[in-house]
């Protein structure tokens, strides 16, 4: 096995989510253990995505956008511009001194990314228990959700699909289901706390944070 830890970031820019969902498995697929890890940052149109396990009826009403069956793990979320989204193309067994890092840690360490991401701008982001994601930690937005995360792991230890956070977009699509499976989670972005900030900014702020908890994991 590679001992190689560098983690490339890849722009692949405005893209739809089937191209991504499908580059993703045949990359995963075709990899092996020389292969490079990769974060991939897109930004994709609107697109209701379901996890492997997700209820249908947690859709509420689609309007004209697509939903998706995927993969991953987790419910229904939605992506669309304006949205960070970063896809994770890792080999867990690269990724820890001890010779694995775990999916829990895994999770851990993409939910501090976001956190520490966050921080930067100000804004202070949480775990809840149980429910896997970043929501806001204070003020009068409190417990709303601006991050969320789904992964695939493959029985050999690489990963694919990603996290989300939102920066400034159209957030009424996220009325029109029950995010993540919960009814009424209230969803948020850094437009609405009053941060006028480039996507590309956030996009390769994450990016950088991710590569650098992943690399020193």
């Amino acid at each position: 096995m590679s001992s190689n830890k560098q983690i490339d970031i890849v722009h692949r820019g405005h893209e739809e989510y089937q191209t991504s969902f499908d580059a993703m498995r045949s990359f995963t697929q075709a990899r092996d253990e020389h292969t490079q890890d990769q974060l991939w940052i897109v930004e994709h149109p609107p697109v209701f995505t379901l996890g492997l396990g997700a209820d249908r009826s947690h859709v509420l009403a689609a309007h004209d956008i697509p939903t998706i069956q995927t993969d991953r793990g987790g419910e229904v979320t939605f992506h669309g511009p304006g949205q960070v989204v970063i896809y994770l193309l890792i080999d867990l067994r690269r990724r820890h001194k001890k010779g694995r890092l775990y999916a829990k840690e895994f999770v851990y360490q993409i939910e501090q990314a976001v956190i520490d991401t966050l921080d930067g701008y100000n804004v202070a982001g949480e775990r809840i228990v149980g429910a896997p994601g970043i929501y806001l930690k204070e003020g009068i937005h409190r417990g709303a959700k601006i991050a969320a995360l789904g992964l695939k792991v493959k029985a050999n230890g690489c990963t694919y699909h990603g996290v989300s956070l939102n920066v400034s977009m159209d957030l009424q699509p996220f009325s029109w289901i029950n995010p993540c499976g919960y009814v009424g989670l209230a969803t948020i972005d850094l437009a609405s706390l009053g941060m006028a900030v480039p996507l590309a900014e956030v996009q390769n702020a994450l990016a950088q944070r991710l590569q650098f908890l992943l690399t020193d994991a």
